[in-house]
């Protein structure tokens, strides 16, 4: 492998549950991938594998072309779901502390929309500053490996963007980042993903590879409440959009069945990311 991190057929096992399934995936500098998957698809235990924290049930993993070690993990930036910051300790003194984990030597500064923050116990701080100091911390060393996992989870909209304007902008200056999200409009600021579902990876591409020539069908109905009625009660998955109806993974005439004489208009439009994300993942748990 030449990547800054990859995993060539992975495998994770605790006792007799499998947690990951012969999962590779690459990590090449300047690139954001982007991880998706469900609660319990496995992406977390595959990033714990990639830095090294535990060991793999089968497969290899490499960082920065050889086995995770204490040396290649001083490369990389990690911001956990828990953050890894010590709520009894200020900003400022949570970066002191990284900067002599690392060995740098200088102090990484504070964003200055934190400085006021800079004397306050990081447990008193909105999760949001929170969020904002564990990326500071993160990227004080200048690593050249950015491993996010759920870091705008719990985030207002506007904390969210600040924070994708940090991950462009690290990679715009040669980093790799991997970064696991629930939001699918993040998604889209990821150059490639990787799907997960218990445990496999069951695609992987660009948004646009990936929802490929996927389609479900759009009810416009007179009354969308009787619409989406009939619908569930058919047994099909049905979301309002607007004043209209999507069901995912559906042929036009079972819905048209579905309805009845229920005044509507049906037609096939093109899925979107979120539609066919829960698509492969439902066929994954059929499977």
């Amino acid at each position: 492998m030449t990547s800054l991190a990859g995993c060539a057929e992975v495998t994770k096992q605790f006792g007799d549950f499998t947690a990951v399934r012969d999962v590779s995936l690459l990590v090449q500098p300047g690139e954001i991938v982007g991880l998706l998957g469900a609660n319990g698809a496995g992406k977390t235990t595959l990033i714990r594998m990639l830095l090294g924290l535990i060991g793999t049930s089968r497969g290899r993993v490499e960082l920065f072309g050889e086995p995770p070690s204490r040396q290649t993990r001083s490369r990389l930036g990690y911001v956990p779901q828990g953050l890894g910051l010590y709520d009894d300790m200020t900003p400022a003194e949570n970066m002191q502390f990284s900067a002599a984990i690392f060995g740098t030597g200088a102090v990484g500064a504070l964003p200055e929309a934190l400085g006021r923050y800079a004397a306050d116990l990081v447990g008193s701080l909105p999760l949001g500053v929170q969020r904002r100091v564990a990326f500071a911390q993160a990227l004080a060393h200048r690593p050249d490996l950015l491993i996010l996992d759920e870091p705008t989870s719990g985030v207002d909209p506007l904390g969210r963007a600040r924070l994708w304007e940090t991950i462009a902008e690290a990679a715009d200056g040669g980093a790799g980042v991997l970064v696991t999200t629930h939001y699918m409009e993040e998604a889209q600021e990821c150059g490639r993903l990787v799907i997960m579902a218990d445990g496999r990876v069951v695609a992987e591409g660009t948004s646009a590879q990936i929802v490929g020539s996927g389609h479900v069908v759009r009810v416009d109905a007179e009354s969308w409440s009787k619409a989406f009625g009939a619908l569930e009660r058919a047994g099909l998955q049905v979301a309002l959009a607007g004043r209209g109806l999507r069901v995912p993974g559906a042929d036009p005439g079972a819905v048209r069945a579905a309805l009845g004489d229920l005044p509507a208009t049906v037609r096939q439009v093109p899925a979107t990311l979120e539609e066919r994300f829960f698509e492969l993942t439902a066929q994954s748990e059929a499977a």
